[in-house]
């Protein structure tokens, strides 16, 4: 992705228009978004960010459509009105500093967990367990407000995606495509696991497989939530607890997963590693030679 070179530079960067309008297409296009549903946002600046503006399509943005606001919501840039919805994106990079970029839409299968209030299970397909994790369930509030806003901050530290309660999902990273790959990774999953079901079940990894998984994410460098916090199982979704104020949404449409002992818990009552063994102790090579001489020769006068 293309970035500015200096912070405050970047509100007049085309590059940076185009590649929001591209990601716009993209959202469009996987029916992500319809009508005029969604919105993204590079931050540009220490106090600048370009946005797509309200009431228009995804999937026909310009560079010219883009407009600008700083970290309070204030519109700085732009002949169209910036989406009301920016408020979440800005909470979001204030309390994340490496966030760059956030893409907010209402992907269909993921969309249909946040109308069911339906936790995602974990512990299911390799890809999500090493490149996702727990995915949080945001409370609801009425879209564009504060309130709205505030209400995926508990989560930030442990996620870059979010499902939003009877509304749709947010992602973010380090740049827009980052952002973007984390919304399409997730309706992909939320997908298989409802054809699954339709089908009859899912089945669960077992334990030794799970473990192997996170082991995995730990040595390609990615972190987790299952990493730090005390007590949460590995694969239930009790990472985010702190964030669920009448505690974690309960599956119905899945089986819950199994208990298996969390990560942490695990490390602390894994068996010490055997000490290594004594070290022989040294040999004068010298004195070794001449007692087996004196012994041969000893033998030789019998």
């Amino acid at each position: 992705m293309t970035t500015a070179n200096k912070w405050n530079s970047g509100i007049n960067d085309r590059k940076l228009k185009e590649l929001i309008c591209e990601i716009g297409r993209r959202v469009y296009n996987k029916g992500f978004a319809a009508a005029n549903d969604g919105n993204i946002s590079i931050r540009v600046g220490e106090n600048e960010v370009l946005c797509s503006p309200t009431m228009i399509c995804k999937g026909f943005m310009t560079p010219d459509d883009i407009c600008a606001v700083d970290l309070e919501g204030g519109q700085i840039a732009g002949k169209r009105k910036r989406t009301s919805e920016i408020l979440l994106h800005l909470a979001i990079m204030k309390n994340r500093p490496d966030v760059k970029a956030v893409v907010h839409c209402h992907p269909p299968h993921a969309t249909a967990f946040a109308v069911a209030r339906e936790p995602i299970p974990q512990c299911i397909l390799p890809e999500i367990e090493v490149f996702m994790g727990e995915v949080p369930i945001a409370p609801y509030e009425t879209p564009g407000g504060h309130a709205f806003a505030n209400t995926v901050v508990p989560f930030l530290k442990g996620t870059n995606t979010i499902i939003l309660t009877n509304h749709g999902t947010v992602s973010f990273g380090a740049n827009l495509e980052e952002a973007y790959w984390k919304t399409e990774i997730l309706d992909a999953y939320c997908k298989i696991l409802l054809l699954a079901k339709q089908l009859g079940k899912v089945s669960y990894l077992d334990e030794r497989e799970s473990v192997e998984l996170l082991d995995l994410k730990k040595k390609l460098g990615f972190d987790d939530p299952r990493f730090h916090v005390e007590n949460c199982d590995l694969c239930g979704n009790s990472a985010f607890r702190e964030g669920y104020k009448d505690g974690p949404l309960e599956p119905v449409a899945f089986e819950p997963a199994p208990h298996y002992p969390g990560y942490l818990e695990r490390q602390k009552t894994a068996a010490p590693a055997a000490p290594a063994p004594a070290a022989a102790p040294a040999v004068d090579t010298e004195l070794l030679v001449k007692m087996i001489t004196e012994q041969v020769m000893a033998a030789l006068k019998k």
